[in-house]
């Protein structure tokens, strides 16, 4: 059995400790992998003086050449042919920077499945019990690619659906949120005898709710109706609410306590489930680890320094994702901090790049990565040993 599929097959979710040599081995495999079959990224490691057998340990995992999601959205790099593909998810493209386009096989996909019925778990997101979905999302429909839309209509599986309903409508001009519409379901399901999981960006459930308040609505949903909120908050991170206010905002508008609040964070390009915990924190898995970069010289800061988020995971082989730098900025702690009792370090999200009092260097680290054999040119080197 291959490292990937024992790793995806831990027991303990957030074993992340006793996980550590199994973690490095799938690391290790999924290097090897994808510089043999990756032209693009076998010259960056070749310039970066990498090798996949010198992974031993965790500590050696920030050796790894890491792609920043601003590079993946302009330049789609693949170790599979489209026909081993068996599903391609892209980015929003909220940032205006154009669309990550990750590609997942068969393996990838069936790690994905056992990982979210792990996380999910701890959480008792898994119910037999059928529910109402209003998604603050886009909906499925032919050729929409966008990984938030493939993992919402997903999520709605989780409990059998009586209805789904989406807050986002496709016009002319792109999509458009409909709040009135919204509103209007919410005000219908109240009077349902089934729960309602209201679901997706946490902006676009912000919205919504504000303007209920600001009419004088407000609703009781039924007893184990829940809130699962995800995605982030993109180009209105501006509005951004404290997650108190928000709870506070979700109780009195729906009924719904904090405790049937849930969040998620992950990216397009790391398609980890990193679900929150009940004291609302994220806990790393044993599929990922974090590493925070200092902004300026990239170099891996210890805990409780904030930085640049880069996330690993050896869950994909079909895309070279196996570490990315994100455009977020977070910090991680140790998991003893938390009250919640997980052992497993989490991450607190502390800002995104992009706005103009954050200043991120990640499109520094493009440049750098082009510089060192991104392009065609380059293809025809092939070291010896990969």
């Amino acid at each position: 059995m291959a490292a990937r599929e024992k790793l995806f097959r831990w027991k303990d979710p957030y074993d992340t400790a006793g996980s550590a040599a199994l973690f490095v081995e799938a690391m290790r495999e999924n290097a090897a992998y994808v510089v043999a079959h990756c032209p693009e990224y076998r010259a960056a490691a070749f310039d970066e003086g990498f090798s996949p057998d010198c992974l031993r340990t965790e500590d050696d995992l920030s050796k790894i050449p890491f792609l920043p999601t601003a590079f993946l959205k302009a330049h789609p790099l693949f170790a599979m042919p489209r026909s081993r593909r068996l599903v391609t998810a892209t980015s929003s493209g909220t940032s205006g920077g154009g669309r990550s386009e990750i590609g997942l096989e068969f393996g990838a996909l069936l790690a994905g499945a056992r990982m979210v019925l792990k996380v999910a778990a701890p959480r008792k997101i898994l119910s037999p019990s059928p529910c109402h979905y209003v998604v603050f999302g886009y909906p499925p429909f032919g050729g929409n690619t966008m990984a938030a839309a493939k993992t919402a209509f997903g999520y709605t599986f989780l409990a059998p659906a009586l209805s789904r309903t989406y807050a986002l409508k496709k016009t002319g001009g792109g999509w458009e949120s409909d709040p009135d519409g919204v509103i209007r379901t919410l005000l219908r399901l109240e009077k349902s005898p089934f729960p309602t999981r209201l679901m997706g960006f946490p902006a676009y459930v912000f919205f919504t709710l504000r303007r209920m308040e600001d009419r004088g609505l407000a609703v009781r949903l039924p007893p184990e109706s829940s809130v699962m909120l995800g995605g982030g908050w993109k180009r209105h991170y501006r509005e951004r609410l404290d997650k108190g206010e928000m709870y506070a905002l979700i109780r009195r508008a729906l009924g719904i306590p904090e405790e049937r609040v849930m969040e998620s964070y992950g990216a397009a390009e790391h398609p980890i489930l990193y679900c929150d915990c009940p004291a609302h924190r994220f806990h790393v898995p044993v599929y990922s680890r974090v590493i925070i970069r200092d902004p300026a010289t990239l170099e891996p800061l210890p805990m409780g320094r904030a930085g640049l988020v880069n996330l690993l995971t050896p869950m994909i082989r079909a895309t070279p994702v196996l570490s990315v730098l994100t455009d977020d900025f977070g910090v991680l702690h140790p998991g003893g901090d938390c009250p919640c009792g997980c052992p497993s370090p989490w991450l607190e999200i502390i800002g995104r790049a992009g706005l103009d009092e954050i200043k991120t260097c990640a499109a520094g680290a493009e440049e750098l990565l082009k510089a060192k054999s991104l392009n065609k040119g380059d293809k025809e080197r092939n070291p010896t040993g990969f």
